[in-house]
């Protein structure tokens, strides 16, 4: 009957308030005692639709115990300028990126010959079970199957 009755006195009890984060869910703890020992119970309530995904990564982090304490304000606005910062530098260097294989895309396709002629003598050569030569010229043999 007592436990009943503590969970029903939680349910009333007052929920404080930790903070909230740029999409507008809000975070709230309560202190219970489960079992004789004090447990700090944390939760999120959503604004709007209930996504999961759209919670930040350090308040997950609150939320499963691994931070002690909430984040602030300004350290969530300096992890934001950081995330902002980090995607400025990925489409930069996806940018760099397509134009160094543009440029090198017109020097392949001056070679395609000569790659292709090299690939079809590695194919003609005799494919062996047993490994053949040694250091540079060293080529591993072809797995078969134990019979």
């Amino acid at each position: 009957m007592s436990k009943l009755w503590s969970k029903l006195a939680g349910i009333f009890s007052s929920k404080n308030f930790v903070g909230i984060d740029k999409a507008g869910n809000r975070y709230f703890k309560r202190i219970e005692e489960l079992d004789g020992v004090m447990k700090e119970k944390r939760w999120v309530t959503f604004k709007g639709e209930e996504d999961p995904t759209s919670i930040p990564v350090e308040w997950i982090c609150w939320l499963n115990g691994q931070r002690k304490s909430a984040p602030t304000p300004e350290e969530m606005a300096e992890l934001e300028a950081r995330r902002e910062f980090v995607k400025l530098n990925v489409a930069r260097l996806k940018k760099e990126e397509e134009e160094r294989m543009a440029k090198e895309g017109k020097r392949k396709a001056t070679n395609i010959g000569d790659t292709t002629a090299e690939a079809s003598d590695t194919q003609n050569e005799k494919r062996s079970s047993e490994p053949t030569g040694s250091g540079e010229s060293f080529r591993p043999g072809t797995w078969q199957p134990p019979t």
